[in-house]
């Protein structure tokens, strides 16, 4: 990579590149779209609702509810699908798709584009009967859904605010400094201010040529609307702006990467399919925004130069030097392939390169995950009906598209829409038949006529004319590699345990000393009375920070505040990742036990009740001939809980 501040050195133009670099070469795998070997009849009747009140089995899992028939409908042409259906003895039967697309707003006509390509049925005006997808254009909550799926998650708006995520962010470098070194310094006003004024006056005086800039951004804004450069913090805007529309500060990056001496972002499209189990998909292409003013680092006398500085299209679009450009590789606008085709003239290691923004990926969406989760059991509490989740980020696509919008958006959203066909299932099981047959049928494919077999299979299926997916699974794919990372999720799920009532995200005090209590925390040098101190102080401060009032108690990043806490006080002499992990496994360990000890006891089988259990005041007691793996689980567990205690 060229060092920072420069642009590289003779880039050649802009070319259509002949094989643009994309993410690395991996073993192919199947698409979990793959074509399916049979095809709906004209006129097969379109599927009847969702039946409503049924509940996903977890946080945005790939459960559906039944659907049973009625209505019109169909597409494909009755002469193919009999012949689809010969070998089986009857016309295979697919069923539409029902996408509600009511709310898109937005990034509604590269939703229509996607519809269309997929032959999916769209109802533009809402419909009364449930879909299987509701595309969302802003929130989970643009519409009151009790079933299907929808392109949202509850919270995710909250999430991505710049105050969130920085919290969020910051919680992930204190466990783990070194791999999220990525995101930059920052600080949170007004509450920080006065924090932000010291430490960058200790900054200048311990290093006096440092001379920083600083980027302010309104927490809720969006499309550059409200940024600003400063050099001190003696600049901020500090008249009644902070207290109304809070911000973040962070150091700015004077001497960024240029093309054509143009300052540029990369915008990469993200598919969270699931939270539980967790499954992150990134797009093999995205956008390039530049700046419209060729680039020089801050001064007094340029701060102000948004064409310069900022890259949003929102921006930029108003400049006089915007280039519309119908190549995907020249202009304002362009593909991040062509950028990479740039970088790669030049030497740069596009598979490294690749690597590190995968991992980025991950990483964010590690840290942001175990709030999401918290949001989501509010919005769907488990047992209640409601539909299951997806997310495309970023989500909101901006209006006046162009054929670069066109090539990226288009492609990302339908095979977003591709991977979440309801009827995916059913398909996978047809797959696994082919499959089986795969090696046999390669060859006959050689052979004379197979041209005329390829041409049939894709009149059968609309799919089988489209390119392969343009989302890659980087999760659970990488998971060995980042799955130490995840402490927060299991903060977050001791968390959620402990909510007590349904729909909450605010831990009672009440719940706070039964977590205590439950994972043994109190003892003689950790009393009730302190565990009390501890959850009133560390409440009323987060409480302070104006912060979402509309229920008391303790929010998550409180409580991992106080899960921190206990961690130092127990295991004084370790990494902070690694007394938090050991809590953890402390407390899931008496979880575990205790959740056992209600099981058997609520079996109430007399008869196997001496051979099994023996439910005391004193404890469990188990036989070892009955749960000899809960004994060994048992066993193992308190040699790691002695040998902690012992390093402690």
């Amino acid at each position: 990579m060229e060092s920072a501040g420069t642009e590289p050195e003779s880039c050649p133009p802009a070319q259509e590149p002949t094989g643009s670099p994309a993410l690395p070469a991996e073993e192919p795998e199947r698409s979990e779209a793959a074509p399916e070997p049979q095809q709906a009849a004209e006129g097969v009747p379109s599927p009847a609702p969702v039946a409503q009140g049924r509940r996903p089995s977890g946080p945005g899992s790939k459960g559906q509810a039944k659907r049973g028939g009625a209505g019109k409908g169909g597409w494909g042409k009755r002469g193919s699908t009999r012949r689809a259906g010969e070998e089986g003895g009857r016309p295979a039967r697919r069923a539409h798709v029902t996408v509600d697309s009511s709310k898109a707003k937005t990034s509604l006509e590269a939703l229509k584009i996607s519809l269309r390509q997929l032959r999916w049925r769209e109802f533009p005006f809402g419909r009364r009967l449930p879909c299987d997808i509701y595309w969302h254009g802003v929130s989970f909550h643009d519409n009151d859904i009790f079933s299907g799926q929808v392109n949202k998650f509850p919270g995710m708006t909250e999430m991505v605010r710049k105050i969130t995520l920085s919290r969020a962010v910051r919680t992930m470098q204190d466990l783990f400094p070194e791999e999220y070194n990525f995101y930059p310094r920052s600080w949170i006003l007004p509450e920080e201010f006065p924090l932000f004024v010291a430490e960058v006056r200790m900054m200048k005086e311990s290093d006096p040529p440092w001379k920083p800039t600083f980027i302010v951004k309104p927490d809720g804004g969006c499309q550059g609307d409200g940024i600003y450069l400063i050099k001190d913090p003696s600049d901020i805007r500090l008249a009644g702006n902070l207290q109304s529309r809070p911000a973040v500060v962070q150091e700015y990056i004077s001497k960024p990467l240029l093309i054509d001496k143009l300052k540029f972002d990369i915008r990469l499209y993200v598919l969270l399919k699931s939270l539980e189990p967790l499954e992150i998909y990134i797009a093999k292409d995205g956008l390039s925004r530049f700046c419209t003013e060729p680039y020089q680092e801050p001064t007094l006398k340029n701060l102000h130069q948004v064409f310069m500085h900022l890259t949003n299209y929102s921006l930029n679009i108003h400049s006089g030097n915007f280039i519309h450009s119908d190549n995907v590789n020249t202009g304002s606008k362009r593909t991040f392939s062509s950028v990479l085709y740039r970088l790669s003239s030049k030497g740069v290691d596009i598979k490294k390169l690749w690597s590190d923004i995968i991992s980025l990926v991950i990483k964010t969406v590690i840290a942001l995950t175990p709030e999401l989760k918290v949001y989501y059991q509010s919005d769907i509490p488990a047992g209640k009906p409601g539909p299951t989740c997806f997310q495309l980020s970023p989500g909101v696509f901006e209006n006046v598209p162009s054929p670069v919008d066109e090539e990226i958006k288009v492609a990302v959203i339908r095979d977003t829409l591709r991977l979440m066909d309801p009827y995916k299932k059913k398909k996978k099981d047809n797959q696994s038949q082919l499959s089986e047959n795969a090696s046999d049928t390669k060859d006959e494919l050689l052979e004379p006529g197979s041209t005329d077999q390829l041409e049939h299979d894709i009149s059968k299926n609309p799919e089988a004319s489209l390119p392969s997916l343009c989302l890659k699974q980087v999760f659970p794919k990488y998971a060995k590699q980042f799955s130490y990372l995840r402490l927060v999720d299991r903060m977050a799920a001791l968390f959620i345990r402990f909510l007590g009532v349904k729909g909450t995200m605010k831990l009672g005090p009440t719940g706070f000393r039964t977590f205590i209590r439950n994972c043994k925390l109190s003892n003689s040098n950790f009393s009730m009375a302190s565990v009390d101190i501890l959850y009133i102080d560390i409440t009323r401060r987060w409480n302070s920070m104006g912060l979402d009032q509309r229920e008391s108690g303790m929010c998550l990043q409180a409580f991992i505040e106080a899960f921190f806490c206990l961690a130092q006080r127990r295991y004084k002499s370790l990494p902070l990742h690694e007394q938090v992990a050991s809590l953890i496994d402390f407390c899931e360990y008496h979880l575990a036990i205790l959740d056992e000890k209600r099981l058997v006891c609520s079996r109430g089988i007399t008869e196997r009740r001496a051979a099994l259990v023996t439910c005391q005041p004193d404890g469990l007691h188990l036989t070892a001939a009955t749960h000899a793996p809960l004994l060994n689980r048992m066993t193992a567990a308190n040699k790691l809980t002695d040998y902690r205690n012992h390093r402690s």
